[in-house]
């Protein structure tokens, strides 16, 4: 029997996830988590064999929060299940110590094999994550802008291109507005651009955005 806690700060999300689990009968789901610091408790609590986690929640989040249950639980297999395109964060989350990275588009028709996968001590991507696994490690990160960016920084980056403004990215991270403002110029400083339209065409050009109309 897989023992699954489900961290995702969405009641919908969670219900769905336990729909698709119900009636599986290696998988049980014994515990769940609404933010970063329940997922912490969770982790510390113990008693589970498989975390299924959602990258963006209120409070510790993303790649930091893998990191830090990958140090207080080397051996706890984590499941990324996110709404984010395998491009944006599959690489990073994967070196963070992630065992799979499966998106909310596919988990109806993967979440189950995905699941067994991880709990059988192998790793779940796709085709598309491991030729970007090889080629972050045959491309020097100095040639590619966006992944001369710090974690937190390519995190902060993402949302700033998405359109959300230095509060509303300030929020959730539960950063000040000073912080994110420091991190925004050093984002432009490292990418050697000196405007938001810059980043934009980038992402979009890079595929870590949807193309919009302004920015085509």
């Amino acid at each position: 029997m897989i023992r699954l806690v489900i961290a995702d700060d969405h009641t919908i999300m969670r219900e769905g996830l336990k729909r698709i689990l119900d009636g599986i009968s290696d998988i049980s789901v014994v515990g769940e988590a609404i933010d970063g610091y329940e997922t912490l408790a969770q982790v510390r609590k113990g008693g589970f064999d498989q975390l299924l986690l959602d990258l963006s929640m209120p409070g510790r989040n993303g790649v930091d929060l893998i990191r830090q249950i990958r140090h207080e639980a080397p051996k706890l297999p984590i499941l990324v299940l996110t709404m984010h395109d395998e491009e944006q964060y599959a690489v990073r989350t994967i070196r963070a110590g992630a065992q799979g990275y499966l998106t909310k588009e596919s988990a109806a028709l993967q979440l189950v094999s995905a699941i067994r996968k991880v709990a059988s001590g192998r790793p779940y991507i796709t085709l598309e994550v491991a030729e970007q696994l090889a080629l972050n490690v045959m491309t020097p990160n100095d040639s590619v802008p966006h992944k001369r960016l710090s974690d937190r920084e390519f995190e902060i980056f993402t949302m700033l291109v998405a359109g959300k403004s230095i509060t509303e990215i300030a929020d959730p991270l539960h950063l000040s507005v000073k912080t994110v403002s420091t991190h925004k110029t050093n984002i432009l400083k490292k990418m050697g651009m000196s405007t938001m339209s810059d980043m934009v065409q980038y992402a979009v050009r890079n595929h870590l955005i949807a193309p919009t109309p302004d920015s085509l």
